[in-house]
């Protein structure tokens, strides 16, 4: 996909005790500023206002059990009956988004079996739709509005 640009207004920060911090409209609370989480923000933002997903139903910081170890995905949307339907990994924009990162998602989709899966580093975007009966990603050319899931 071309470079992303994912500025929004939207976004509130404040600095507390010397910490920049910006606020996650999902969990309700200020969280330290780090270039991923600014990235995650931004990109929260730009589902909800430009793609229409429902805030609802959307968490971040989501805990998974993966082998009996606990994970935790950066985003998860779910559909309407509340079943996880994308899985949305961030990384900082200094990050370069490689194969390791997906398999990072897709070892996250071993337990949740998601529709869609998207990485995102601020500068770049893959999404993907997947196949499970030809065994297969599809990638698309952007994300798709909520209701287009």
């Amino acid at each position: 996909m071309p470079q992303q640009n994912f500025e929004n207004d939207n976004i509130k920060t404040r600095i507390v005790d010397g910490r920049q911090e910006i606020f996650d409209c999902l969990r309700g609370k200020y969280v330290a500023m780090t270039p991923e989480e600014n990235v995650r923000q931004m990109f929260v933002r730009h589902l909800i206002d430009g793609k229409r997903y429902p805030a609802g139903l959307m968490g971040n910081e989501i805990a998974i059990n993966q082998n009996g170890r606990e994970r935790r995905c950066d985003t998860v949307v779910f559909d309407r009956r509340g079943c996880p339907l994308m899985i949305v990994e961030y990384k900082a924009p200094s990050v370069k988004i490689t194969q390791e990162v997906f398999n990072q998602v897709y070892r996250y989709n071993t337990v949740l079996r998601v529709k869609y899966l998207t990485v995102c580093n601020g500068r770049q975007l893959f999404c993907c739709r997947v196949d499970y009966d030809a065994n297969k990603a599809v990638f698309l050319k952007d994300v798709p509005c909520y209701d287009d899931l």
